[in-house]
C-alpha cells in the first residue's frame, strides 16, 4: 500500500505532532523564546503591586491616584493589542515581536527616571503601549507552531510567565524597593529585554511581511479613548461616592458613547479592529464572559494582600513579596495539569473546578483576614488561590481557541487579550477605590478618622501606639473588600457553565501550521 501524502500548505509540509501528542523540540525552542519576552510584561504587573505603598509614600499621593500606575499600564496594553493582527501582517510576526520588546524596554527606562506620580503614570502608559503586543504576538507564534489540537499544552507554556510572575515579581520587586531603589523595578527590564531580543533573532525564523488588511483607524479612535474615559469616570465616581458629579459623569457618559460606537462599528465594518462577530460562537462568548468576571475579581484581589501586609502588618516590600509566593507555587502545580486535562476532557469541567477553588480561597480571605491572622493560614489560602488560578485562566482562553480554524486564531487571541487587560484595568481601579472607601469608613466608625491610617502609604507617620489600635479596623476594611471580589467570582460561574465540556474533534484543517 502507498502511504498517504503528508498534508501541505502553500508554506510547505505541515508539522506533525510528536508521537505521544506532546510538543516537539522545535516548538519547545520557540516557546522558550516567547516566554523570556512575555515574562517582562507579566513581571511588571506583579512587581508594581508590592511597590504601590512605597510609591504612595515617595510621591506623597493617595491610593486612588497611585493605583493608576497599575491601571494605566494594563489599559495601555489593551489599547495596542488590537493592532497585533494588522502589524503582524505588515511587519511580520518575528519583527513585530522584537519591535514590541524594544519599545517596552524604552518605556521601562523612562518609568525608572520618573520624578512625580503624574510622570510615572505617563511613562507607564508609554511602557504599556510599547509592550502591549508582546503577549498576543507570543500566543499567535506558539499556536501556529503547535496547532489547535495541542492548544491546551500551548496555553500552559505561554502561561509560564503567569506562573513565574506571582512568585518572582513580588520577591524581586520587594528586594529592589527595600534594598536598592523603586526605580530598579523598571530598570531591571533592560537586561531581560536584551536577552529576549538576542534569542528572538537567533531562534525565530524570519517571516516575510504580507499585504495587510486596511487598519481600522476609526475603530481604534473610538475604542482606546472610550475605554480610558469610561474606566476613569467610573473610578472617580466610586472614589467620590457620587457618580452624578460633573467630572465622573462626563467621563463615564463620553466613554460609554465611544465604546458603544465602537461595538456598532465592529459588528458592521468589513475588517473591524476587533472581530466581535466571533462572539456569535457559543464557546468564544462563554470564554469571554468568564474571562471578564474572573479577571476583574482576581486582579483586583491580587492588589489587596501586598497592601495588607505592608499597611496593617507593617511588613517591608521584600517580606510582602515573599509572603505572596505561595500563590505562584500553587499555580505552578496545576497549570500543566489544567492544560493536559483541557486537551483530554474539554475546558468546561476544568474551568468550573478552578473557579470553585478560587472562590473558596477568596471567601477564605474575607473570613479570616484580621490584624493578627496567622501567616501560615494566609499562605495556605494563597496556595489554594494559585491552584485555582492554574485551572482557570489558560483553560478559559483555550476554550475559545480550540473550536476555531487557523485564520480565526489570531483574531480570537487578540480579542481575548484585550478582554483580559481591560478587565484587569477595571478590577485594579475598582477594588482600589472600594478599599480606600472601606478604610475611610471603618476608621471613621472606630473614631480614628484623623489618625492618618486610612490613607495607603501614610501608616509610617502614625505613632506605634495608635497604629496598634487602628490595625483591626483597617484589617476589617480589607476583609470587606474581599467580599466584593468573591461576589464577582460567583457571577463568573454563569458563563463558565456554557464552556465546552468535551475535547475538540481532530481534523486535517486543524493540523499545526509551520513557522515561516
Amino acid at each position: 500500500m502507498t502511504a498517504p501524502a503528508s498534508p501541505t500548505t502553500a508554506d510547505g509540509p505541515l508539522k506533525e505532532p510528536a508521537a505521544d501528542g506532546g510538543l516537539d523540540r522545535g516548538v519547545l525552542a520557540v516557546a522558550g523564546v516567547v516566554i523570556v519576552g512575555a515574562i517582562m510584561a507579566i513581571l511588571d504587573v506583579t512587581v508594581v503591586n508590592v511597590a504601590i505603598n512605597d510609591l504612595a509614600k515617595e510621591f506623597n499621593t493617595s491610593l486612588a491616584t497611585i493605583q493608576w500606575v497599575a491601571t494605566g499600564y494594563t489599559l495601555a496594553l489593551a489599547t495596542v493589542i488590537p493592532l497585533t493582527g494588522w502589524a503582524s501582517a505588515r511587519f511580520g510576526t518575528k519583527r513585530l515581536y522584537m519591535i514590541s520588546i524594544g519599545l517596552f524596554v524604552i518605556g521601562s527606562t523612562l518609568a525608572g527616571v520618573a520624578w512625580s506620580a503624574e510622570s510615572l503614570i505617563v511613562f507607564r502608559v508609554l511602557q504599556g503601549l510599547g509592550g502591549g503586543m508582546i503577549m498576543p504576538a507570543a500566543m499567535t507564534i506558539m499556536t501556529q507552531a503547535a496547532g489547535p489540537q495541542r492548544v491546551g499544552q500551548v496555553m500552559s507554556i505561554v502561561g509560564v510567565p503567569m506562573l513565574l510572575g506571582p512568585i518572582l515579581g513580588p520577591i524581586i520587586g520587594g528586594y529592589l524597593v527595600d534594598d536598592v531603589s523603586w526605580r530598579w523595578i523598571f530598570f531591571i527590564n533592560l537586561p531581560i529585554g536584551v536577552v529576549a531580543l538576542i534569542l528572538a533573532a537567533k531562534v525565530l525564523k524570519r517571516d516575510e511581511p504580507k499585504p495587510a488588511e486596511r487598519l481600522d483607524f476609526l475603530g481604534l479612535i473610538l475604542l482606546s479613548p472610550g475605554l480610558a474615559s469610561l474606566i476613569y469616570g467610573v473610578a472617580k465616581g466610586a472614589e467620590s461616592r457620587d457618580f452624578l458629579k460633573t467630572e465622573p459623569l462626563i467621563f463615564t457618559v463620553a466613554g460609554a458613547v465611544l465604546v458603544l460606537g465602537f461595538v456598532f462599528r465592529a459588528l458592521n465594518a468589513r475588517n473591524p479592529l476587533i472581530d466581535l462577530r466571533l462572539l456569535r460562537r457559543r464557546s468564544v462568548a462563554a470564554a469571554s464572559g468568564t474571562m471578564v468576571l474572573f479577571m476583574v475579581a482576581f486582579m483586583g484581589a491580587m492588589l489587596l494582600l501586598p497592601l495588607y501586609f505592608q499597611t496593617v502588618r507593617g511588613e517591608g516590600a521584600m517580606n510582602a513579596g515573599l509572603l505572596l509566593a505561595p500563590q505562584g507555587l500553587g499555580a505552578m502545580v496545576t497549570m500543566p495539569i489544567g492544560g493536559k486535562l483541557t486537551d483530554r476532557i474539554g475546558p468546561g469541567r476544568v474551568v468550573l473546578f478552578g473557579l470553585v477553588v478560587v472562590v473558596a480561597s477568596v471567601a477564605g480571605f474575607a473570613t479570616i483576614l484580621e490584624s493578627d491572622t496567622s501567616y501560615w493560614a494566609l499562605g495556605g489560602a494563597l496556595f489554594v488561590m494559585g491552584l485555582g488560578m492554574g485551572m482557570t485562566m489558560m483553560p478559559t482562553m483555550a476554550a475559545a481557541i480550540q473550536t476555531l480554524v487557523h485564520d480565526e486564531v489570531p483574531r480570537a487571541s487578540t480579542m481575548l487579550n484585550i478582554i483580559q487587560q481591560v478587565s484587569a484595568s477595571i478590577g485594579t481601579a475598582m477594588i482600589s477605590v472600594l478599599l480606600a472607601n472601606q478604610l475611610t469608613s471603618k476608621l471613621d466608625s472606630a473614631g480614628f478618622g484623623g489618625a492618618g491610617g486610612g490613607e495607603i502609604g501614610s501608616s509610617e507617620k502614625v505613632p506605634p501606639a495608635i497604629m496598634e489600635k487602628i490595625a483591626p479596623p483597617m484589617a476589617d476594611a480589607f476583609q470587606h473588600t474581599y467580599w466584593y471580589a468573591a461576589g464577582l467570582l460567583l457571577l463568573a460561574f454563569l458563563p463558565a457553565l456554557l464552556l465546552p465540556r468535551r475535547k475538540p474533534e481532530t481534523s486535517t484543517a486543524d493540523a499545526p501550521m509551520p513557522m515561516h
